[in-house]
C-alpha cells in the first residue's frame, strides 16, 4: 500500500482582519540620517522670510500655515536624492521612512510643495547669504580660490512651441476665440462648476502665455534689429531660449552659472555665486558673477578661475581693477599683445607661468564636478518649472542642498 504524502500546512494572508499599529516616527531613523542632519541644520537658520507675508497670525482668525522648516527640509532632502518632482515627494511622505519622519503627523500636498518651491525667491536668496555668512564667521569659508563655469539645462518647453511673430498673432486670435467658446459654454449641464472654472483658467492661461511670447518676440526684434533672422518665442515658456546643449544639440534651455569656493588640494566645496540666465553663451558672465559673489559674501575672490569661453576683455579689465586675479585660459584666436590693455596684457602674461597653469588645473575639480553633480545627483539636468524667477528658485534650492550637506557637520559644531 502506497504511503500517503501529508498535505503541507500553509498559512495564507488574511486581509479582512483589522490591525492596530503603534508607531513613533522619531524612532524610525538613525541619529546620523541625512534627513535628521538637514532638519537640525535648517533649525539653526532664520526662516522668518518664508512667513513674512503670512495672514494667519496669533490672536487672529485664519488657517495656520504648514511649517516652512518642514517644507524646506522636504525639498532639500528630496533634491539631495535626485527628486525634483513635488508629486513624487508628496507620494513619498506616505511611504518612505525618511520623508514620513520629516512630515511627522502632518500631511502636505504636491500643490503646497510646488507653491513653496517657486514662491519664495527672496527668502531662498537671503538664506543662501545667511549660510555663507555663518561659514565665513566661523572661519570655514575662504574666497582665496573661486572657480566659475556655466552649464545648460533643458527647459520645460518643446521646440515646436517656439513661433515667429506672425504665427503668434494667429495663436492670439485662436486663444481669444477659444476663451469666448469656453465662456459661452458655461451653462453646460454636463459639467460641474469646478470643471468649468478649470476650463476658464486654462483658457486664460493660454491667452496670457501667448501675450508674453509676443512681448518677447517684439523685444528681441528691437534688440537684434531688422537685419537679424526672425526671432521666435515659446508659448510654453517665454523666458526659455534655444541654445546649444552639452551633447551638441540645440534645444530650449537655461544657462546655470555657478561659482564654487574651495581648495586646489580638495576638501569641502561651497557654492558662493549662483546665476540663471537665458543667454546661451558664457561670454561676459564674469562681471555679473563677481557682483553676485560680493553681494552674498561682502567680499571678492582673490583668484578667479574660468575657462576660455568667459574671456571677455571688458570683464577681465573690471576684475583686475577690482583686485581679483583672473586665471583663465587664453583663447586660441587673440590679438597681438601690444594692442591689449594693461589688464589684459597682465592676464595673458600670467597665464604663461607655471603657477597660473597649476592653479587653472584646479578649476575642473572645483566647479565642473559640481555641475555634473547638479545634473546627475540633484536632478537639475532638466527643470520642471517655467520662467526665469521659478528656475532661479529651483537652482537656489539645489545650491542650498549642496552647501548644507557639505558643511552640516561644521555648522553644527
Amino acid at each position: 500500500m502506497a504511503k500517503r504524502t501529508p498535505k503541507p500546512r500553509v498559512v495564507e494572508p488574511s486581509r479582512a482582519q483589522g490591525v492596530i499599529r503603534f508607531e513613533v516616527p522619531e524612532d524610525t531613523l538613525p541619529p546620523d540620517h541625512p534627513a535628521r542632519v538637514l532638519d537640525r541644520v535648517i533649525g539653526t537658520l532664520d526662516l522668518s522670510g518664508f512667513t513674512s507675508d503670512a495672514r494667519a497670525v496669533e490672536g487672529e482668525a485664519g488657517r495656520s500655515i504648514l511649517s516652512p522648516r518642514m517644507k524646506l527640509t522636504l525639498w532639500l532632502y528630496g533634491i539631495s536624492r535626485g527628486i525634483g518632482s513635488a508629486r513624487e515627494i508628496a507620494r513619498l511622505t506616505r511611504g518612505d521612512d525618511a520623508f514620513r519622519w520629516i512630515v511627522g503627523d502632518l500631511e502636505v500636498s504636491h500643490h503646497t510643495l510646488s507653491a513653496f518651491r517657486v514662491g519664495h525667491e527672496q527668502a531662498l536668496d537671503q538664506l543662501m547669504a545667511d549660510v555663507l555668512a555663518g561659514l565665513m564667521h566661523k572661519g570655514l569659508l575662504s574666497l582665496e580660490l573661486v572657480a566659475q563655469d556655466g552649464t545648460r539645462v533643458r527647459a520645460s518647453a518643446s521646440a515646436p512651441s517656439f513661433r515667429t511673430y506672425g504665427s503668434l498673432q494667429e495663436c492670439r486670435r485662436q486663444a481669444e476665440l477659444h476663451l469666448k467658446a469656453v465662456l459661452a459654454d458655461a451653462d453646460n449641464p454636463d459639467r460641474t462648476r469646478a470643471q468649468q472654472v478649470a476650463r476658464e483658467a486654462a483658457a486664460r492661461d493660454l491667452q496670457r502665455r501667448v501675450a508674453e511670447a509676443i512681448e518677447t518676440v517684439t523685444a528681441l526684434r528691437a534688440e537684434r534689429g531688422p537685419a537679424a533672422d526672425f526671432p521666435r518665442a515659446s508659448t510654453t515658456d517665454s523666458d526659455a531660449r534655444v541654445m546649444k546643449m552639452p551633447d551638441g544639440g540645440f534645444r530650449p534651455g537655461y544657462n546655470v552659472q555657478l561659482a564654487v569656493a574651495g581648495s586646489e588640494d580638495g576638501g569641502p566645496r561651497t557654492v558662493v555665486g549662483l546665476r540663471v540666465t537665458n543667454v546661451g553663451s558664457d561670454m561676459g558672465s564674469i562681471t555679473p558673477m563677481l557682483a553676485d559673489i560680493e553681494r552674498r559674501t561682502g567680499e571678492l575672490p582673490e583668484v578667479h578661475l574660468a575657462d576660455a569661453n568667459h574671456a571677455k576683455h571688458a570683464c577681465i579689465e573690471a576684475a583686475e581693477r577690482s583686485g581679483v586675479e583672473v586665471v583663465m585660459a587664453v583663447p586660441r584666436r587673440t590679438g597681438p599683445l601690444e594692442d591689449a590693455s594693461p589688464e589684459v596684457a597682465s592676464w595673458r602674461e600670467r597665464m604663461a607661468t607655471e603657477e597660473a597653469k597649476r592653479l587653472y588645473r584646479a578649476r575642473a575639480g572645483l566647479v565642473e564636478l559640481l555641475n555634473a553633480r547638479f545634473k546627475t545627483r540633484f536632478g537639475i539636468d532638466r527643470v520642471l518649472v517655467r520662467g526665469l524667477p521659478k528656475v532661479r528658485c529651483v537652482v537656489l534650492l539645489a545650491g542650498l542642498a549642496f552647501n548644507l550637506m557639505q558643511n552640516a557637520d561644521r555648522i553644527l559644531r
